[in-house]
């Protein structure tokens, strides 16, 4: 085996990705990631704890890709409701777009985040706080009126659910799933909005 001196997180992290890809997430072991990479499987371990650790690592590392991008739409410039229907088509976009040009891959990491629940009730923690973001620049400046603008950030990620949770990623491929969307969000922005007294 070669000598594991230049193994860094990233690169058994890519290589975990790989070995994920050709074995699933329920045959992939920790043994292969340090086959693939011609180290022994205690170099691995002495990053990722276990292969419990490895695969929230990877869970964690493949949700980060679809909410991080989200970050410049909800602290950008515009108004809030105009940031709210972008945001909300873009991550409905990248979820959807993962999984039609790679839907094994997509399969399979949908397979590992639920295997990895952590991991997952980061990431909607995170993208509930990304819409409560917007939702408080909306109450600041006028736009809406909500008394909790987290309460309402995870109320409009449930109400949307059926546009970007992978568990619905068989209505997808549905004609007029955009127009649903648009629909969904302007009966959303509609309870938003504050209201002339």
């Amino acid at each position: 085996m070669s000598d594991a001196t230049a193994l860094t997180a990233d690169r058994i992290l890519d290589t975990a990705e790989e070995v994920l890809r050709r074995y699933g997430p329920a045959k992939a072991t920790v043994l292969d990631v340090a086959r693939a990479l011609s180290v022994s499987h205690g170099s691995v371990y002495r990053h990722f704890a276990s292969k419990a650790a490895l695969r929230e690592a990877v869970a964690e590392r493949w949700l980060a890709r679809v909410s991080t991008p989200l970050i410049d739409v909800a602290t950008g410039p515009g108004p809030a409701a105009e940031r709210l229907r972008r945001w909300l088509a873009e991550l409905s976009g990248t979820k959807r777009r993962m999984a039609r040009e790679d839907p094994e891959l997509f399969d399979n990491f949908h397979q590992l985040a639920t295997l990895s629940e952590g991991a997952v009730a980061n990431h909607l923690e995170v993208l509930a706080g990304q819409l409560s973001l917007i939702v408080a620049d909306g109450v600041a400046t006028g736009e809406f009126t909500v008394p909790d603008p987290a309460v309402a950030g995870r109320a409009l990620l449930q109400a949307t659910a059926r546009f970007h949770h992978p568990s619905h990623r068989p209505e997808w491929d549905e004609p007029g799933l955009d127009d649903d969307l648009d629909a969904v969000v302007a009966l959303l922005l509609d309870g938003l909005r504050a209201r002339p007294r």
